[in-house]
């Protein structure tokens, strides 16, 4: 056992070290974990023998349900609001669109079988949120037109279409009849359709029960939003939803609301989204055999390269055809960060876990193309942004030296009978122009938390410099007086 778990640590310092020269060097840090996962395979240095699709699939589901919690609970609403419907086209027909132009070219050109050639088009047809999330925030890009959240958008939500596609295709070649148009449609609604039901419901429950909770450690918050995450990806799927959808739509719609330990819980999920991305990444380069990746080095860039100048970019042009909003650099740089990464992989396993004939070979061909993606793609993006001069000028502010009025302080004494005693500061969801400072209770001050629980007498520092609004507050605080 204590050589699995110094095997585990080398792997995982080795990930992180090496992912800071990657950044140093513009090396995306997930191509440094698959590497790092090869090399420790049956091919590399490392002898370690692992073969197994079933539990490859089964880990990275696991894995990918947290990061795509993650990506969803790092986004707020109001940030995406601009680019919604253009999101959510590229999260659906632009996926559609891209396998169907991919199963073109294989089967007619590269002479695919029928159905391998559907498999492959699935498989790779999405962007992959983990790459797009992890390579944008770590650039720091700042880029114009709301180009940022759509492309973070999509790739937190198309990969439910993909998954959608794949596992049909699959269920099609094992039992060996194709599904009516009608049939498909209905599925694909259902699944959609009960996804957005199960991402609110449990997206807008998660803060009122936190909030209502009032734990006595902290570190129970973190244990209760896992087993919350992993509860709305099974009853999601249990019900006919996709599960996948419902967990990212989850982390939108409980990032929405105010509640105890917020940024806290965010910062958390960040730090177990880039553990989960290492050890997919690992577990995926382990289970590849880096001796047979020559055998369809040609196929693979071939394809690879394919999706990068005509099929991505045509899904692209044709989805947002309709909408002004973009101009013509500002498509292309979006037509360029389709980033194949950790998904395509994923759903690479499921033919190999499904004994679908081929099934090694299509995992070898999307795992090169994905390293071929993330290689170029991932290190050409900030490059490719300044000559599309699509990258936002920061406006230098001036800072005011001008001091805080006191007129803006003011102190208000809570009534024994106010309907907030027994509440904490997130449960109220005060407007962002109301801020508690500090409340002074049986002459000690506290800090003004999330969490701090109202109780008679307490005295609040407000800093307000709207009157209306802190007169309409204060009311509010006196409304429906206990008797």
């Amino acid at each position: 056992m204590q050589d699995y778990v110094l095997i585990l640590s080398v792997l995982f310092l080795f990930c992180v070290a090496f992912s800071k020269f990657g950044d140093k060097y513009g090396i995306p840090a997930l191509l440094i974990f698959i590497f790092v996962g090869m090399f420790a395979g049956s091919d590399g240095i490392g002898g370690i023998y692992f073969d197994n699709g079933k539990i490859a699939q089964d880990i990275s589901m696991l894995c990918l349900i947290l990061i795509l919690f993650s990506g969803g609970f790092d986004t707020t609403f109001k940030f995406i609001k601009p680019i919604l419907k253009e999101g959510i086209i590229l999260a659906t027909l632009g996926v559609v669109l891209t396998a169907f132009i991919i199963s073109l070219l294989c089967y007619y050109a590269l002479d695919f079988k029928f159905y391998d050639a559907l498999l492959l088009g699935a498989i790779i047809s999405s962007t992959d949120a983990a790459a797009v999330f992890a390579i944008m925030r770590s650039k720091g890009l700042k880029l114009k037109n709301n180009i940022t959240p759509l492309l973070e958008l999509e790739s937190g939500s198309n990969d439910p279409m993909a998954i959608f596609l794949t596992i049909t295709i699959i269920e099609i070649i094992t039992l060996g009849t194709l599904p009516s148009i009608g049939t498909f449609l209905f599925v694909f609604l259902k699944q959609f359709g009960l996804a957005l039901v199960c991402g609110y419901i449990f997206g807008i429950s998660m803060p009122f029960i936190i909030n209502k909770l009032k734990f006595n450690y902290w570190g129970l918050y973190p244990v209760f939003t896992l087993a919350w995450i992993y509860l709305t990806f099974v009853l999601s799927e249990k019900i006919g939803a996709n599960g996948y959808l419902s967990v990212y739509l989850l982390g939108i719609f409980a990032n929405s609301k105010e509640f105890v330990y917020k940024k806290g819980l965010i910062g958390f999920f960040e730090g177990t989204a880039w553990i989960a991305q290492v050890v997919v990444f690992l577990t995926l380069g382990l289970l590849v055999f880096p001796s047979e990746l020559p055998n369809v080095a040609l196929l693979g860039c071939i394809i690879a390269f394919f999706i990068m100048f005509f099929a991505r970019p045509i899904a692209v042009f044709l989805c947002l055809v309709f909408f002004k909003k973009f101009n013509f650099n500002e498509k292309i740089f979006i037509s360029w960060v389709g980033l194949r990464g950790t998904v395509p992989i994923i759903l690479a396993t499921y033919p190999l876990a499904a004994g679908i004939a081929d099934s090694h070979f299509i995992f070898n061909i999307v795992f090169f193309i994905v390293l071929t993606s993330i290689l170029i793609q991932g290190i050409t993006l900030n490059p490719l942004a300044k000559l599309l001069k699509i990258i936002e000028e920061e406006e230098i502010m001036q800072a005011s030296n001008i001091p805080i009025s006191y007129n803006i302080l003011k102190q208000y004494t809570l009534k024994e009978n106010s309907p907030i005693i027994g509440k904490n500061i997130a449960e109220l969801a005060l407007d962002e122009n109301f801020i508690i400072l500090l409340v002074k209770r049986n002459g000690e001050y506290i800090k003004a938390s999330g969490s701090l629980i109202f109780e008679d007498k307490d005295l609040l520092l407000v800093l307000c410099d709207d009157l209306n609004l802190y007169k309409n507050t204060l009311e509010s605080f006196n409304a429906h007086e206990k008797k």
